[in-house]
């Protein structure tokens, strides 16, 4: 009988063994000896389901910075990450043999004299006391029990104590050793198997006992790692069970010296060390980022929060966690470190952590909406904070994106930008003039303080802002009655849509509720009324820097599977939203707020003049002011780059930041562009055509 075939014959016999049961192996039935053909024991390759063929084993995924380096963090349900065997230390493949399957490389995946020797013991003892499952057999019990695409109730059915499993154990052991080389099954093995305290495959039980790679394992601490896989949760060192884990360790020392692998004296020395443990966890979701790195928290959390929202990687919120949580990906991000420390510490030039207010802050690319930064001053942390402060100082709130309690806050006239941009597509040009009173009456219905008469009649922050003005003017000083104006020209519903387009989310209800049943009448909305967040106004402002682009805000560089393979999901989701010589057109106007100089020289005056003499290069922006100064906001931006600051109190939005903030807010918005464009070329804007600044025949309009 040849050695291939021997255990075919003997693996149903000896199956209680096997398992470990008290079944003696004259208990088995006869019709199961002799009614199952080799067939049936010996299962094909090809059948062997695709968990086995092709392992899916849990695997985290880590979250690297743009460099492709730094990490951020980790996700994960089970701490591991697959290797190669040739990084794998030689003692420690050959210790994990000595612990577990000493003729692993003399069997064809059952291991017959074992399974006597087992079943002797046991039938003597009466009771369980050696197992006999080879190394094959424990992997492929390993690879059903975990694989990620089951649920909790089929993995358990993958480790049941029963005949019928133990059979199914060993016929696809035997496949597997015909298919596979020894040493791509010790491979697998060493990437699945538990060694304890949350430690799964050999690379992440070395960080975790020993901070080191797998690679660089002494013959101890392998003989150590080796000895756990045994018992993990009762041999576990780190959490008090030192003295049996020395005690396994001794145990596959001496298994070592017995198969000639190790010499005696070296072993002995071996045994005498300490156990040395230099433990390290690996950092699990967003409060896991690095200590000195709290910030990114807030990216972090922006990050799961995009990730959720993606179908490709499940059909519910809860698989889309779970395949983040098991699928080992390579996800490399969007931030940008050096940026996002200068936007933190200037963020914090203006409030301190903790401050009651707050000012999120957000950079964003034009042309991809690649976010390079998101900070506040906040801790990110679950930690509690004093009676009534729920957002400082921690929280793990997005107070810069938005989403869950976070609606937004008011963003002022820096939604002037949309009215300017609707007045423009519809076909009114930059020198569209109107001699704006310091109040002005509309025709939209409102009730409250900036109403007369029941309608609203906003004003001017200076009496100096009255009379002619066009758009650049208008944008430049922030005249109010100007837009006003002018969104009755276009018509509210416009400006609203115009909004919406460019990206901003109007998550508060009642905003939601007026921009689907009361655009038309919706005339406050050109002064930003409406709760919006940094994230969002940085998005709609690089849409005019990219000449009518809007690309969806996005933390994604790349993503890679396990396998190396380059997932789609996370490229840039960009769209022409904005005729381009609308955008260009745009783009001059929103010169003038900042202190630059439209390509007509039409600029007088703005809010934030000195932004472009600090930095030197062609910007457009704007500021904003709430109501009362309850908010303050800026946004600037280059042909390059977006930033946008706003500054609140996100426990009371009553809680008014005052106006004096907003000149330290330029001036960190300034200091945020200018180290985020230290490398990069300066660029100028394209001029928009004299369509869309000037009639045809030079003559300005309006009143």
């Amino acid at each position: 009988m040849t050695r291939a075939l021997l255990p075919k014959v003997f693996t149903v016999l000896l199956a209680g063994a096997l398992a470990g049961l008290a079944l003696a192996v004259a208990a088995l039935p006869a019709a199961l000896v002799y009614g199952v053909g080799l067939s049936a024991l010996s299962a094909p390759y090809a059948d062997l389901p695709n968990t086995l063929r092709t392992p899916p084993t849990a695997q985290r995924s880590n979250l690297y910075a743009n460099d492709g380096t730094t990490l951020i963090t980790s996700f994960y349900q089970e701490d591991r990450v697959d290797v190669p065997l040739d990084e794998v230390a030689p003692v420690m493949r050959q210790a994990i043999i000595a612990a577990e399957d000493a003729r692993f490389h003399e069997h064809s995946g059952v291991d017959l004299r074992g399974i006597l020797r087992a079943f002797t013991v046991n039938r003597r003892d009466g009771a369980t006391r050696q197992g006999a499952s080879t190394l094959t057999m424990q992997y492929v019990r390993n690879v059903l029990s975990n694989d990620p695409r089951l649920s909790e109730a089929q993995r358990a059915a993958a480790t049941e104590v029963s005949t019928a499993r133990k059979v199914q154990e060993i016929r696809y052991a035997l496949a597997l050793e015909r298919e596979l080389t020894k040493d791509q099954i010790l491979a697998r093995y060493l990437n699945i198997a538990y060694f304890g305290a949350g430690a799964y495959g050999v690379a992440a039980a070395s960080k975790r006992y020993f901070s080191v790679s797998p690679a660089e394992l002494t013959l101890a601490q392998a003989a150590l790692l080796a000895g756990l896989v045994r018992s993990p949760h009762t041999d576990d060192p780190i959490h008090g069970d030192a003295d049996s884990a020395m005690a396994r360790r001794g145990y596959v020392l001496d298994r070592l010296v017995e198969s000639g692998q190790v010499p005696p004296d070296v072993a002995q020395r071996a045994q005498a060390e300490p156990l040395n443990l230099r433990p390290s966890e690996t950092p699990n979701d967003c409060t896991a980022v690095p200590e000195g790195h709290n910030d990114w928290g807030f990216f972090c959390d922006w990050f799961t929060r995009w990730w959720n929202d993606q179908r490709a990687f499940g059909s519910t919120v809860d698989e889309r966690q779970r395949t983040l949580r098991r699928g080992g990906f390579t996800i490399v991000s969007t931030l940008d470190p050096a940026v996002q420390r200068s936007t933190t510490e200037q963020v914090r030039r203006v409030y301190s952590a903790q401050a009651r207010y707050a000012m999120p802050t957000a950079v964003v690319q034009p042309g991809t909406g690649r976010v390079l930064a998101m900070s506040v001053n906040r801790t990110y942390s679950v930690a509690a904070n004093p009676p009534g402060q729920k957002n400082h100082p921690n929280t793990v709130n997005q107070l810069v994106g938005g989403g869950g309690t976070i609606v937004g806050y008011q963003g002022g006239s820096t939604f002037k930008l949309f009215t300017l941009l609707a007045a423009l597509e519809a076909g009114l040009p930059l020198n569209t003039v109107f001699d704006a009173p310091d109040r002005i009456r509309t025709r939209y219905q409102i009730s409250g303080e900036t109403s007369c008469g029941g309608y609203w009649c906003p004003e001017n922050a200076s009496a100096s802002m009255s009379g002619e003005h066009d758009m650049w003017t208008a944008f430049g000083q922030s005249v109010n009655t100007y837009f006003a104006w002018l969104t009755e020209q276009v018509g509210a519903d416009r400006v609203v849509e115009m909004a919406e387009r460019l990206g901003i989310v109007l998550r508060a209800g009642d905003d939601a509720q007026l921009a689907r049943h009361g655009a038309r009448d919706w005339g406050p909305f050109t002064l930003g009324v409406a709760a919006t967040t940094p994230l969002d106004l940085a998005g709609a402002y690089a849409t005019v820097a990219a000449e009518g682009i809007w690309c969806a805000p996005t933390p994604i560089t790349s993503i890679t599977d396990a396998t190396g393979r380059r997932v789609g999901a996370g490229q840039p989701d960009c769209r022409q939203v904005l005729d381009v010589d609308v955008s260009r057109a745009a783009v001059d106007a929103a010169r003038c707020p900042v202190g630059d100089q439209s390509m007509y020289h039409t600029c007088d005056g703005g809010t934030a003049t000195r932004l472009r003499g600090q930095l030197n290069r062609p910007v457009g922006g704007k500021t904003g002011s709430s109501e009362r100064y309850a908010t303050e906001t800026v946004v600037a931006f280059t042909p390059q780059l977006a930033v946008a600051a706003m500054a609140a109190n996100p426990d009371d939005p009553q809680d008014a930041v005052g106006h004096a903030v907003q000149r330290a807010m330029v001036d960190s918005v300034g200091e945020i562009l200018a180290f985020a464009l230290r490398d990069q070329p300066v660029r100028d804007f394209v001029p928009p055509s004299d369509t869309t600044a000037w009639r045809v025949t030079g003559e300005r309009t309006g009143n």
